[in-house]
């Protein structure tokens, strides 16, 4: 969950500051002479921005995610348990048929794992120390097939794509709705470029627009879970795959965690749903035991 949201973070931010300096020098060319919008040019504008916002922060997605989560490359393990987890995504990658990925450790006393990277011969797969010390050999193992598949599937990359279209129509809207509410406020329907009221609720409606735009992400990042699960299970095998759902279930019911641990899909209720980016743990376990 860490990751996804550093990324859809990092995506709005980028996207803002893009909106700002293309409106302070001067590039924003989609006010006609009479003061009305070009919506052919402004759609133009908007897929640069948008898409520019997507690509940035796909590519800075695995130096963020390092530096956040404070992972520890291993470059030579240092003891058999590094050495086991670089055999385990050395032997998984191969079978996937990617490139061998960064393995990493990060300090975190929960279960937790990701992957991340903006190609798929060169990513990034790490794992929390509280997972390591949690889970059998077998339910870690079943983890990193789990993240090698989302690596293996381009999920990031996929996730990029369909955040550079959100962002394009989130601008597109966000300037129409600033636009609007600037001519009611000025009363001027002919004059030319913006007041300040533009500027307000333009970056207001990109936030309020972002954020239900975000909904949307979280939705594929759901549909997503199931498929890495079904890659987990084919490269580890579906019982090892099912104990390391279960084996998280169990860590949830035995105390409430915080932060992290909701990146493996446990339960919420209300609007909290829209915004998960794993589905429940027992939706998760039942179509891995439905799927023959």
């Amino acid at each position: 969950m860490m990751r996804i949201l550093l990324f859809l973070a990092t995506n709005i931010a980028v996207m803002i500051v893009i909106s700002i300096l293309f409106n302070l020098l001067g590039l924003s060319g989609y006010v006609n002479a009479q003061g009305g919008i070009d919506l052919g040019s402004l759609l133009i504008m908007s897929a640069v921005i948008g898409v520019t916002g997507s690509v940035i922060s796909l590519a800075m997605s695995k130096t963020m995610a390092k530096r956040s989560m404070g992972v520890q490359i291993i470059e030579q393990p240092q003891n058999q348990t590094e050495k086991w987890l670089i055999d385990v995504v050395t032997k998984q990658a191969q079978k996937a048929g990617i490139g061998m990925p960064e393995v990493g450790i990060f300090q975190a006393p929960v279960a937790n794992a990701f992957a991340t990277g903006m190609n798929r011969n060169n990513a990034l797969v790490a794992v929390s120390t509280g997972l390591l010390q949690s889970m059998t050999p077998d339910e870690v193992e079943a983890v990193v097939g789990h993240e090698i598949t989302h690596v293996a599937n381009g999920d990031m990359v996929t996730m990029a794509l369909m955040q550079g279209v959100l962002n394009t129509f989130v601008y597109f809207f966000a300037t129409i709705i600033g636009h609007v509410v600037d001519r009611a406020l000025s009363g001027d329907n002919e004059r030319g470029g913006f007041g300040m009221g533009y500027y307000v609720v333009q970056m207001i409606a990109q936030v309020a627009l972002g954020f239900l735009a975000s909904m949307l992400v979280c939705w594929f990042s759901r549909h997503r879970e199931f498929h890495a699960d079904a890659g987990g299970a084919n490269l580890a095998g579906k019982e090892k795959m099912i104990g390391a759902l279960r084996a998280l279930q169990r860590g949830h019911e035995a105390e409430e965690l915080p932060g992290q641990f909701a990146a493996f899909g446990i339960n919420g209720g209300g609007i909290q749903k829209l915004f998960m980016t794993h589905p429940p743990l027992e939706e998760r376990i039942a179509a891995l035991q439905n799927n023959k």
